[in-house]
């Protein structure tokens, strides 16, 4: 692959969110790396996560990988680690998006290669999901993750759970990791005002596609501990058939079933300018909004 004018976006999430040290040892490690910028990081306390997007070359994006591998595997300990996300590994997903001048078939490959990288490197067992999956049952990553990181330390022996590459046994501090090619989604939550789990979980329900909701929403419902309130959690797999505010428009009307109220929502990472200006053109009733209406668009010769 030759990686000149080749853009590949990264955006690996890390079971720590709450040692503030750690997480600037990976975001130091990070932008380290010649050839990458790094886009975005946040952390979450109650998550116990922090996410890091990044872009790049398919070298460098390779490299930070592995680089920040290192810290992670030598700093979080899962059979210490708790948190209100679902986990199966100190590295715990390490998506490669397709940006500029590369093709999701690319990106598989790009996948497959850190994949093994990290499985022959730290003996540490990789599942491979989205485009890169090789069986059916392994696209959807709530599938392999069923169970989290308690539930596969004592499956994944069995031959339906056998990862990808490396051995059929749990990292005994890093567990497992799983890596993938996918397109853009954007990451969306939506806080309620409760603290009871079960409204969030009942709305989760109602939204995801899997149980007839939204066609390209995943969801499940977490507690905000250091928040007091309930959280629906999502992934927009596609904002241009399922956009935000249609999302928001139908946690609102479900959580008026239960006497709650919307009071915040958050995005996690980047999206696309689109899904902004799609979500505007709704709220106010533009009949349509384009890029070029946004002044800082603009750019001086």
């Amino acid at each position: 692959m030759n990686s000149k004018n080749v853009l590949v976006e990264c955006i690996p999430n890390f079971s720590e969110g709450r040692r503030p040290r750690v997480i600037k040892a990976l975001h130091d490690a990070i932008i380290e790396v010649k050839g990458l910028k790094l886009l975005d990081y946040s952390s979450d306390q109650d998550h116990n996560r922090c996410v890091f997007t990044f872009m790049g070359n398919p070298r460098a994006v390779k490299k930070a990988v592995l680089v920040a591998a290192d810290i992670a595997i030598g700093k979080i300990d899962m059979e210490k680690h708790s948190g209100a996300h679902p986990r199966i590994g100190a590295i715990d997903v390490i998506p490669i998006v397709p940006i500029c001048n590369i093709s999701i078939e690319e990106c598989v490959e790009l996948a497959k290669d850190i994949g093994k990288s990290l499985a022959n490197k730290y003996n540490l067992p990789i599942y491979l999901y989205e485009a890169a999956a090789t069986r059916p049952e392994r696209v959807n990553l709530a599938d392999i993750r069923k169970g989290n990181y308690e539930g596969l330390k004592t499956e994944i022996h069995l031959p339906e759970r056998y990862p990808d590459f490396g051995p059929a046994e749990m990292h005994p501090t890093a567990g497992a990791t799983v890596v993938g090619a996918r397109n853009p989604l954007i990451a969306f939550n939506v806080n309620l005002g409760t603290s009871d789990l079960a409204i969030a979980k009942q709305i989760a329900r109602r939204v995801r596609n899997k149980n007839g909701g939204l066609r390209y929403v995943k969801a499940m419902g977490v507690m905000l501990q250091e928040k007091k309130i309930a959280q629906v959690s999502m992934n927009l797999t596609d904002f241009t058939r399922t956009p935000i505010y249609a999302v928001m428009e139908m946690i609102k009307m479900e959580a008026r079933r239960y006497g709650v109220s919307v009071v915040g929502s958050e995005i996690i990472g980047l999206l696309p300018q689109q899904a902004i200006l799609d979500t505007a053109a709704y709220y106010l009733q533009l009949p349509e909004i384009e890029p070029i209406q946004i002044l800082e668009n603009y750019m001086l010769e």
